[in-house]
């Protein structure tokens, strides 16, 4: 399927590994003009490197404002547009409620929930132009937390009220606003513990799967989400807005 993307420029926040890069990969697939950012220089380039595509990479700290307007003009002055915008940064945290510290409250709001809110309304103007779309990266405990939540739970809670919030708002405008409810993919992340401990990495996959019951029997791969996120991204997506996609082989249903 054509995604009709070809042409068009996007905004991957968090897109120099992950989620952000297998997006990345699959809009540069369509024909698309794509923009990261992430902290770390040398992780873009390796990014760069790994898509092997004209990706533009932009150094940015999503929860400091200055970084975000650079990153937004930067894809502008590249690309003279902006078609749609992947709210991609954050890392998974989880702990007891009182164990949070304030700091640990306030580190985790700004980098999940105002970062986001802040690159949207600097790409408004360029989404308003384009009529264009946005997708919100959240988790599954939006909406089924599990124990140790906290604080990331109800952040990604938030994240899920803007996003059907915006997409009311700005669906007179032409812009789209949809989320991804993300369970289990395969990463660095989920992938280390069986590393460090010596074992097998795809049979501690398997029993993982089995022991969260997922309905699928298997955790997900990269590119199932990324090809997620450019389908929403995409005109083809053309009439759905202010929903949230399960990314998680059925496991929020089964629960």
């Amino acid at each position: 399927m054509d995604l009709g993307v070809h042409g068009k420029a996007f905004v991957i926040t968090g897109g120099s590994d992950g989620l952000g890069l297998a997006t990345a990969r699959s809009l540069l697939a369509e024909g698309a003009h794509v923009t990261i950012c992430g902290r770390d220089k040398r992780r873009l380039d390796d990014a760069v490197t790994a898509l092997g595509h004209d990706v533009h990479a932009v150094p940015a700290d999503v929860t400091r404002i200055d970084d975000l307007t650079t990153l937004i003009d930067a894809a502008t002055d590249r690309w003279g547009r902006v078609d749609g915008l992947l709210n991609a940064a954050g890392v998974h945290t989880g702990g007891r409620f009182e164990d949070i510290t304030d700091e640990e409250w306030i580190a985790d709001y700004e980098l999940k929930f105002l970062a986001a809110a802040r690159t949207i309304r600097l790409a408004l103007p360029h989404l308003r132009a384009s009529r264009g779309a946005v997708v919100n990266v959240l988790s599954t405990g939006a909406r089924t937390p599990g124990r140790k939540a906290m604080p990331s739970a109800p952040l990604r809670a938030a994240g899920l009220s803007m996003t059907n919030a915006l997409a009311t708002e700005l669906g007179p405008d032409g812009i789209r606003v949809n989320a991804i409810l993300v369970g289990v993919i395969r990463s660095g992340q989920i992938q280390r513990p069986a590393l460090e401990a010596g074992r097998d990495v795809e049979e501690y996959l398997h029993t993982m799967a089995d022991r969260m019951r997922i309905p699928l029997g298997r955790v997900g791969e990269a590119h199932e989400f990324g090809d997620t996120a450019a389908f929403l991204l995409s005109p083809r997506a053309g009439y759905i807005t202010g929903t949230a996609v399960h990314v998680d082989g059925g496991h929020c249903h089964a629960i």
